[in-house]
């Protein structure tokens, strides 16, 4: 479909393009493969990427620059960032949220946005679906268990409740990564309910699952999964009471970020042993060594890994690629970020 918007003017070859991310965004996303398949579909500066707008050298490459690909570490493109980016007109960005560089300075200036949000929820969800799955046969308690004695333990005592059959999951928002969440647990045998106050009762029966209240979604699930961005309105969403009303043995987790939960709420729950927790994410990130869930059997904790590692960089490359090279052709982005619907979003 032809552009529409105001931002299609471009040169008449090959889009003038720059990269704005740290070094070591580069280095993790854009490999020299992926650099390549880039400077096949736009003419990318020379030279490392841009980490700071103000130096002389960006203020050069910016005064050419059509598209910009970002990455993590993106200075934010400001009034200041863009009066040095004349042309500017497209910023592609090789990872997932975009609410840490673009401002309403490029709204304002009709600039379009594309982000690798997609490409990164599929590792997400699958680390979410593997977690799901762990924690109902209780395989990370048993493998800990099973090094501290060395002996095979009795399987045929094991608890009923022990198991994937007919386990009810809840989702706690229809996000992007929920939403695949939702479509990887399709095969299994659980009762899959969701909360989201912008999802109807019908585009929930659509995805599949069905629609609860946020407090029937914690009584009632045995697994409770966090997909919400962190919002001032999302901020402790999972507070105290939603805690509380969880089944004893019933799982939190938590891939989004560690403060839309109450984590005092959390560590008394789990120094309890009332519930179990696989936690990607935690407030602060790294929690203090001396911190309670770091010695709770029933806590996993792990290092912000859910999302895009290693090989599944290339994913994300891939997407930035193609991205532009629609922009190149004067087609619409295929992941486009859109203003209406930005305070909604990670």
């Amino acid at each position: 479909m032809p552009r529409t918007t105001s931002a299609a003017p471009r040169s008449a070859d090959r889009p003038r393009a720059a990269l704005a991310m740290t070094a070591d965004a580069t280095a993790a996303v854009l490999d020299p493969a992926a650099l390549a398949a880039l400077r096949e579909v736009c003419d990318l500066a020379h030279g490392p990427a841009l980490d700071d707008f103000s130096t002389e050298r960006a203020r050069d490459v910016l005064a050419d620059a059509e598209v910009l690909v970002t990455g993590w570490g993106c200075p934010p493109l400001d009034a200041a960032a863009l009066a040095a980016a004349p042309r500017l007109r497209a910023v592609v960005h090789a990872a997932g949220s975009v609410r840490g560089h673009i401002t309403e300075a490029c709204w304002e200036r009709g600039i379009v946005v594309s982000s690798a949000a997609a490409a990164n929820a599929l590792p997400v969800a699958e680390y979410t679906v593997a977690m799901i799955l762990l924690s109902g046969k209780r395989a990370l308690e048993s493998a800990r268990k099973l090094r501290a004695e060395r002996r095979r333990p009795d399987l045929p005592a094991t608890p009923r409740d022990v198991g994937n059959f007919g386990r009810t999951v809840g989702i706690l928002s229809a996000s992007m990564i929920g939403r695949r969440v939702i479509e990887l647990l399709r095969p299994y045998d659980f009762e899959v309910l969701l909360h989201d106050p912008y999802i109807s009762d019908e585009d929930a029966a659509l995805l599949g699952v069905r629609s609860v209240g946020i407090g029937e979604l914690f009584s009632r699930s045995d697994v409770v999964s966090v997909h919400t961005p962190l919002l001032p309105a999302t901020h402790g969403l999972v507070n105290r009471e939603l805690i509380g009303a969880m089944r004893p043995d019933a799982v939190l987790i938590n891939t989004a970020r560690g403060a839309v939960v109450d984590q005092d709420a959390l560590t008394e729950a789990a120094v309890q042993g009332r519930l179990r927790a696989v936690l990607d994410v935690t407030d602060p990130e790294v929690l203090p060594p001396d911190h309670p869930l770091w010695t709770c059997d029933n806590v996993t904790i792990t290092p912000h890994l859910a999302g895009s590692l290693g090989n599944e960089w290339g994913r994300l490359a891939e997407l930035a690629v193609a991205e532009v090279a629609r922009w190149a052709s004067g087609a619409e982005f295929a992941h486009p970020v859109r203003r209406e619907g930005l305070d909604r979003l990670a």
